[in-house]
């Protein structure tokens, strides 16, 4: 068990009228014009209480001095934040994942916290074959990371835990932030299994945190709709999509990323599961760009690109990128053809992201057939109160 290790409450932050009402309906966020006043000598990272306009106790959060966000609820209730709270909620985490059948022989990764779906908001941590890799999306979970390293460390399945920080928090800081290793060691060649596939995770150098957890069941779904077909996996990364299409016996896979780095790993990926002999190629290019005229007739395609839109204020451009894309891929796939299209981006929603295809297919001329919605898996829980935390959305669709 972790220490106790109190962490201070710096100060108080009172709501204007009628801002309380988010938060009574356990919406995590505080936002900054919801702040009427102030109490208490407080900087970024710090613990605050919220109280409502006629000074009712709404809870105990992280503050943070830059963007929208002011406060991160950790507690609606009034507790003490310490090493037990933090073990209590990551235990509480590791034991949805046990009950979803995560963790076994044939899989041993998965997202272990989701932040406000975990109740850690600003808190993400990824479990690889025994080591967690966590990322601070705020400066409270980064200021706590020692403690929450301990909590880590104290499940039996975890043998390590190193410490990324997003570039949001990075930008948005003047203070130093370090990536370190916080806790055992990891080896100097991570491999972790999802379903059987083996996968090589750059958990240093790598986006996020070296792996996109969330396309497994995805990925799964893919790969029995493969065999005996052409497969064309753009925005691959280290080809998640690509080795369960080869997996199931795709007739060819091409997998196409920008990342040359990327497309290494995924190489090596290949000769890992035994899959360098069949017919593979990788392609380095920018997949709007080549998607506009394909050398060949794919059966299947993947669009899995980054976040277009990472606010509001991006939103509309975000969303015509995701129509040229999606378009150009319907005009391009054979008649009968699939196509796996995704929005990561949180601040496009299910019913917009649907519209937007529903133009793409007015602008590419093609009847279009939904087939499946797709969503991202229980171990990125969405609270209830809390819908931002819904934020991949995909469609399966078939081309007539």
């Amino acid at each position: 068990m972790p220490a106790m290790n109190a962490i201070e409450v710096k100060g108080k932050l009172v709501l204007r009228s009628k801002k309380d009402q988010a938060l009574r309906r356990f919406h995590p966020w505080v936002f900054s014009n919801a702040i009427k006043e102030s109490e208490g000598d407080f900087e970024d990272g710090d613990c605050v209480e919220v109280q409502s306009n006629k000074g009712k106790y709404l809870g105990i959060g992280h503050y943070q001095d830059s963007g929208s966000i002011s406060v991160r609820m950790l507690s609606f209730f009034n507790e003490e934040i310490d090493g037990n709270f933090l073990n209590d909620r990551i235990q509480n985490a590791w034991n949805t994942r046990l009950k979803l059948g995560l963790y076994s022989e044939n899989n041993n990764c998965f997202r272990l916290i989701f932040a406000e779906g975990d109740r850690l908001p600003g808190l993400i941590a990824d479990y690889y074959a025994g080591v967690v890799v966590m990322q601070c999306h705020s400066s409270g979970m980064y200021q706590s990371r020692h403690l929450i390293a301990e909590s880590l460390m104290s499940l039996e399945a975890v043998t390590a835990v190193y410490c990324k920080v997003s570039s949001s928090l990075k930008k948005g800081s003047s203070e130093n932030l370090r990536e370190e290793l916080l806790a055992g060691n990891i080896p100097d060649q991570l491999i972790a299994t999802e379903n059987g596939i083996k996968f090589l995770i750059d958990w240093k150098d790598g986006q996020k945190t070296g792996f996109f957890l969330d396309q497994r069941e995805n990925r799964l779904l893919i790969g029995e709709l493969s065999k005996g077909k052409k497969v064309l996996n753009t925005f691959c990364y280290t080809g998640g999509f690509s080795m369960f299409s080869m997996l199931h016996e795709a007739e060819l896979v091409h997998s196409l990323d920008s990342s040359q780095p990327a497309l290494d790993l995924l190489e090596e990926n290949l000769k890992l599961n035994g899959f360098e002999s069949q017919n593979h190629q990788s392609i380095c290019a920018d997949a709007v760009e080549h998607i506009k005229d394909l050398p060949e007739d794919y059966d299947i395609i993947i669009l899995d690109p980054p976040a277009f839109a990472k606010s509001r204020h991006a939103r509309h451009n975000a969303v015509q990128g995701y129509k040229r894309l999606n378009a150009a891929a319907i005009r391009q796939i054979k008649p009968g053809g699939i196509i796996a299209t995704f929005s990561c981006s949180q601040v496009v929603d299910y019913a917009l992201f649907y519209n937007t295809i529903v133009a793409a297919g007015i602008s590419a001329e093609r009847e279009i057939k939904v087939l499946k919605r797709l969503i991202q898996p229980g171990d990125h829980p969405c609270s209830i109160f809390h819908p931002e935390g819904e934020y991949l959305k995909g469609l399966l669709i078939e081309v007539l």
